[in-house]
Formats: structure tokens, C-alpha cells, sequence
């Protein structure tokens, strides 16, 4: 079997390189991989690349995700996030290959405090928002063997995080302010990578399981309910920091205009997928916990 990674170079992708290997003969691509289009920006590219692979599985962990920049380079970033994954999908389908793809909680409007179902009416807040809910659309019309995850406050270990913003500025002011309105649940690309792959074995037996669902790491907590616990963790370990224990302030989202509005639900229901794959998805704090171990 033949797999085709998109994406390879992000946190998520670096993740899918290790957790996809064991299932097949691995090809995977960056945006400027030389051999191979990897280029979100050349759809015809694109499809050529799948023609040429005939992968059994394409995943597509490349996207636009800087949220305020989207905002003034709308067609750019409908081209990435929407476009180009439907030429993917429906490369896909005239192959018969799975197609594999990454949303998010941004697709909802973020009221409320009940976790988002994935029955639930989207209702974007901001471009980023609109092209990935607009992307999802397009690779579930266009491709019929799809798995489609939503997701929400990606980290790794690799590459830059909002963790390590923390412990960064932790280690240079006395007192922080972090916002505490907005809810969600931290969720790692190795999690993200593991049950993909978990996904796609069942997916091979059980072709009825394809469509769209939301995973995340277990339990909740708020921007400033992560930070507390990264910098508790990284003073624990002996980390040389200036903020003091109760010195990180609680503000609201006002607090720190953006050029996009953010959801302050990102709460997401992640039932569908336990029970459908037989998973068991741990707290957000055990995967938090390794990955400040890793840096620190």
C-alpha cells in the first residue's frame, strides 16, 4: 500500500511521518519539495502528483493557519484551505484512493458552552474559518472514501507553540496576562497522527466508518488555565523563571484586539469518534505534561 503526505514539514505532518510509516511504502511532500508538486498554490500540479503516485491513501496536512493574516489575503488562503484540497479529493475519487483531512473549530461561531457536535450548523467567525468549513464541504462532495477530522489548539513539540510562547515570556516578564474566556482542549499532533492512522486500519475493514469527525484531547480548560499549567510544570522542573506563581492574569478576549474574531466555544463533542473506533481519548494535560518534558 501507498500512502501520499502533504504537508510534511508542519507539526502535524512531521507527526503523520512517523505514525503513517508502518502501514505502507510512505510518500511525502512540502511545498517546496523538487521532484514532486507539493505547491497548495498549483492545483493542476496537484492532481498531476496523485496521477503519478496512485497512492491507495492521500493526507493532506497542509493548510493556512495563521488566523489574522488570512483576513487580508482572503483568495490566498480560499485557494489552500479550500481549492486546492478539493483537487486533491477528487484526484482521489477517479483513483479510488482514502482521503484524509484536517478542519477545525473554527467552522463554528463559538457561542454557547455545549461541545460541538458534527451535526451541528457551522457558522464561521473569520476567513480562516470559512475557507476550512468551505474545504471540508468540497473534499466530502468530491471524494466518497474520506475522513475528515476537526480539530482545535494544535501543539507539538516541534516547531514554535503556544506553550512555548508562554514559558518564553515567563522567563522574561514578572507578570503575564493570558486570556480566560475563550474554552477548548490543547491537543497534540502526535494524538492527531496516532489515531489517523488508527482510523485508516479500521477505515480498510470497515469502509462504512468514512465521514466526519471531531478529535480532540479529553477534557477542557482556557488560554490561561494552559498557560498556568505549562509554566506550574516548567517551575516544577526547575525552569528559571521571573513571573511569579500569582502573577499570570486572567483577562478577556478584549483584552488583545485581533484582525480575527475568535470562537470562545471550541468545546468539541468527540463521542462519534470514540465509539465508532473504540478509542479512548486522554486529557489534555497528559499530553501537555510529555511535551514540556521534551523542550524543557
Amino acid at each position: 500500500m501507498k500512502i501520499l503526505l502533504f504537508g510534511m514539514g508542519g507539526q502535524l505532518g512531521w507527526e503523520l511521518q512517523r505514525s503513517l510509516a508502518p502501514l505502507g511504502e510512505l510518500v511525502a511532500l512540502d511545498h517546496d519539495s523538487w521532484d514532486l508538486c507539493g505547491d497548495f498554490s498549483n492545483l493542476e500540479g496537484l492532481a498531476a502528483t496523485v496521477a503519478a503516485v496512485r497512492p491507495s491513501i492521500i493526507v493532506n496536512a497542509a493548510a493556512h493557519t495563521a488566523v489574522d493574516r488570512a483576513e487580508s489575503e482572503p483568495e490566498l488562503v480560499r485557494t489552500i484551505n479550500a481549492l486546492a484540497p478539493q483537487a486533491l479529493a477528487e484526484a482521489a475519487q477517479r483513483i479510488g484512493a482514502v482521503f484524509v483531512h484536517y478542519s477545525t473549530d473554527y467552522v463554528f461561531d463559538g457561542s454557547g458552552e455545549t461541545p460541538w457536535r458534527e451535526s451541528d450548523t457551522p457558522a464561521p467567525l473569520n476567513v480562516y474559518g470559512r475557507t476550512k468549513l468551505e474545504g471540508e464541504q468540497l473534499v466530502m462532495a468530491a471524494c466518497a472514501r474520506h475522513l475528515v477530522f476537526r480539530t482545535s489548539w494544535v501543539y507539538a513539540a516541534r516547531g514554535g507553540n503556544f506553550a512555548k510562547t508562554m514559558l518564553r515570556l515567563a522567563g522574561e516578564r514578572e507578570r503575564l496576562s493570558v486570556i480566560a474566556d475563550q474554552v477548548g482542549a490543547p491537543t497534540g499532533a502526535d494524538l492527531l497522527a496516532d489515531v489517523t492512522a488508527h482510523a485508516l486500519r479500521a477505515l480498510q475493514r470497515e469502509p462504512q466508518l468514512a465521514g466526519l469527525y471531531h478529535l480532540v484531547a479529553g477534557g477542557e480548560t482556557t488560554w490561561h488555565g494552559y498557560a498556568s499549567h505549562v509554566i506550574g510544570l516548567a517551575r516544577a522542573a526547575g525552569a528559571n523563571l521571573t513571573v511569579a506563581p500569582d502573577a499570570i492574569d486572567a483577562v478577556a478576549t478584549t483584552a488583545f484586539p485581533t484582525p480575527a474574531r475568535r470562537p470562545a466555544n471550541s468545546r468539541l463533542d468527540t463521542r462519534k469518534l470514540r465509539d465508532n473506533f473504540g478509542l479512548v481519548l486522554p486529557d489534555w494535560r497528559q499530553g501537555v505534561e510529555r511535551m514540556i518534558r521534551e523542550i524543557l
